[in-house]
C-alpha cells in the first residue's frame, strides 16, 4: 500500500544528497552525527511515456509502520525549523502516542517534503550503525530483519531501493503466507482430535443409551402393574365418593336448619343491641352534663385563685419589677457569707440526656445559667477567647429568642472585658470580678433565685454541679446544651 493512505497524489522524487545536521541541532539519543558522505544523489527515475515521473512504491503495512515509527522517534531531535508546520504539534506529543495519532501527517510529509525526509534519514542512519551503512551503499545482509532494510531503503533511497522494498515486501507474504499455512494445520490437527473426542464421547454416550433402554423397559413393566392397582383403588373410591354425596345431602339438610335458627338468633341479638345503645346514649348524656357541673366548679375555683392573688399584691402594694435576681447579683456583690438553705432539695436531678434540657427550659420563668469556658473549651476549644464567647453568646441568643427564659452566661475574668460583640436580647453577660471565680459567681446567682423557680445550670465540672444542686438547681452537662447549640 502507498505510504501516505489520506493522500492520493504524488510528489517526484528529489535527488540531492543529504545534508548534515546542524551544528545545534539535537542528533538524538547522544549519537554522533552521520557524515553527509553516507548518503549518494538519489538516482533521477525514468519518466514515463506521459512525461509524469514514476510513482510512490506500494508499501507493505508492517514496512510504512515501521517507517512512520522511525520518524516519529526522531522527530523531537529535529530543530523547531526543520520541522515542517504540520509536524511541530506532533513533535510535543508522547513517544508512545507521536506514532499512534500523528501517522497520518508523518507519512504525508515523508512523501511531499525530499527534504524534511533527508533530514530524518540523517538521524536514522546514524542510530543504524552497520545496517545503515550497508543500507547506503545498497546491499542488505542476510541475516537483517527485511522490514528494517525496507524502512531504511525507503528513507535512505539507494540504488535499487525499490528492489530492496519489493524483496521485504516478498518476505512480509512469504512469513504471513507461513503464518497462514501453520495456522490452518494447527486447526486441521484440533479437528481431528475434536473428531476423535467427540467418536470416543458418542461411544460412551450409545452405552449409556443402550442401559437407559434396558431401565425404562424395566420400568414400564413396573409401570403396567401400578396403573391396574391404580384401576382397582380408583373403582373403590368412587364408591366412596357415592356414599359421601349421600351423607353430604344429609348434613345440608341439617345446616340449613341450623342457619335458620341462627338468623332467627341473629335479629333477637340485634334487638337486643339497639337497646343497649339507646341506654348507652343516656348514660353518655348523663356523663355530659356530670362533667359540665365539674368544669364550673373548678372554672369557679380557679377565679376565686386569681382573685384571691389579685388582692393580696394590691394589699401588699407589689408593683412590677424592673430588675430580675440574677440583675442584682450583676450589679454589686456581696462579700458577706451565704449559708445555703436548710431542708433536702428534692428538685434537682443530675442527668447529661439532651432531651432533659429541652423539658427544664419548657418550665415556665426558667432561668439557664451557662459556665462560659467550660463549655467552650469543651465544644470548640480550637477557637480563640474571644472567638468562643462570640460564638456561644449568639447561639445561647438563639435559645433566649426561641423559649422566651432568662439565660445567664459567666466567664471568668478580673474586670469586663471590652470589645465584646452586641449581646443579643434575653442574654445577660457577667464576668466574676478579681478574686473570684466564675464557679463562685454561679453559685451567687442560684442563691439569689426565689425557692421555686427552675433554674438550669449547664457545666460539666463535677464541683459546680454539686454547689448548686445543694442549692435546688438543675444541674446539666456541657454536652447537652452543645447538642442543643448544634441542632439550632
Amino acid at each position: 500500500m502507498p505510504l501516505t493512505e489520506p493522500y492520493d497524489d504524488h510528489l517526484p522524487e528529489e535527488g540531492p544528497s543529504v545534508a548534515a545536521p546542524e551544528a545545534g541541532g539535537d542528533s538524538g539519543a547522544g549519537a554522533p552525527e552521520p557524515e553527509p558522505t553516507l548518503l549518494e544523489p538519489e538516482p533521477v527515475l525514468p519518466e514515463s511515456e506521459t512525461g509524469l515521473p514514476e510513482p510512490e512504491p506500494t508499501l507493505p503495512e508492517p514496512v510504512r509502520q515501521r517507517i512512520v515509527a522511525l520518524t516519529a522517534a526522531v522527530l523531537p531531535g529535529l530543530p523547531a525549523d526543520e520541522v515542517p508546520v504540520p509536524l511541530r504539534r506532533v513533535a510535543k506529543f508522547a513517544p508512545n502516542r507521536r506514532a499512534r495519532l500523528g501517522g497520518s501527517v508523518i507519512a504525508a510529509q515523508l512523501t511531499a517534503d525530499p527534504l524534511f525526509r533527508q533530514r530524518v534519514t540523517a538521524r536514522v542512519l546514524a542510530d543504524a550503525g552497520d545496517l545503515g551503512a550497508a543500507v547506503v551503499e545498497g546491499t542488505a545482509p542476510a541475516a537483517a530483519d527485511p522490514v528494517e532494510v525496507a524502512a531504511l531503503a525507503y528513507l535512505v533511497r539507494p540504488r535499487g531501493w525499490r528492489e530492496l522494498i519489493d524483496a521485504s515486501g516478498a518476505a512480509v507474504r512469504a512469513e504471513a503466507d507461513s503464518a497462514v499455512v501453520a495456522e490452518l494445520v494447527r486447526e486441521a490437527e484440533q479437528r481431528a482430535t475434536r473428531a476423535e473426542h467427540d467418536r470416543a464421547v458418542a461411544r460412551v454416550e450409545a452405552e449409556k443409551l443402550r442401559d437407559e433402554l434396558a431401565r425404562v423397559r424395566e420400568e414400564l413393566g413396573q409401570l403396567r402393574e401400578e396403573s391396574r392397582q391404580l384401576q382397582r383403588s380408583l373403582r373403590e373410591t368412587q364408591t366412596r365418593e357415592r356414599r359421601a354425596n349421600e351423607l353430604l345431602a344429609t348434613e345440608r339438610g341439617r345446616a340449613t336448619r341450623a342457619a335458620a335458627d341462627s338468623d332467627a338468633e341473629l335479629r333477637r341479638a340485634r334487638a337486643r343491641l339497639a337497646e343497649a345503645e339507646a341506654a348507652a346514649g343516656v348514660a353518655k348524656a348523663s356523663a355530659k352534663e356530670a362533667r359540665s357541673v365539674d368544669d364550673a366548679r373548678l372554672w369557679l375555683l380557679l377565679e376565686t385563685i386569681g382573685q384571691a392573688a389579685v388582692g393580696l399584691r394590691r394589699e401588699l402594694a407589689l408593683d412590677p419589677v424592673d430588675k430580675l435576681p440574677a440583675d442584682f447579683v450583676a450589679d454589686a456583690f456581696t462579700d458577706a457569707p451565704v449559708t445555703a438553705q436548710s431542708g433536702p432539695a428534692t428538685r434537682a436531678r443530675d442527668t447529661d440526656d439532651p432531651a432533659r434540657l429541652d423539658q427544664l427550659l419548657a418550665l415556665p420563668r426558667a432561668h439557664l445559667v451557662v459556665d462560659g469556658y467550660n463549655v467552650t473549651k469543651r465544644g470548640f476549644g480550637e477557637m480563640s477567647l474571644e472567638q468562643q464567647r462570640k460564638r456561644l453568646i449568639t447561639g445561647l441568643g438563639g435559645i433566649a429568642a426561641q423559649t422566651g427564659d432568662e439565660v445567664t452566661v459567666v466567664f471568668d475574668g478580673a474586670e469586663r472585658m471590652h470589645g465584646l460583640p452586641p449581646t443579643p436580647r434575653g442574654v445577660r453577660v457577667l464576668f466574676s470580678r478579681k478574686g473570684e471565680t466564675a464557679d463562685e459567681l454561679i453559685r451567687r446567682l442560684v442563691r439569689a433565685e426565689p425557692p421555686g423557680r427552675p433554674v438550669v445550670v449547664v457545666s460539666s465540672d463535677r464541683e459546680v454541679a454539686d454547689g448548686v444542686r445543694r442549692h435546688g438547681a438543675y444541674p446539666l452537662g456541657a454536652d447537652s446544651l452543645l447538642r442543643r447549640l448544634a441542632r439550632s
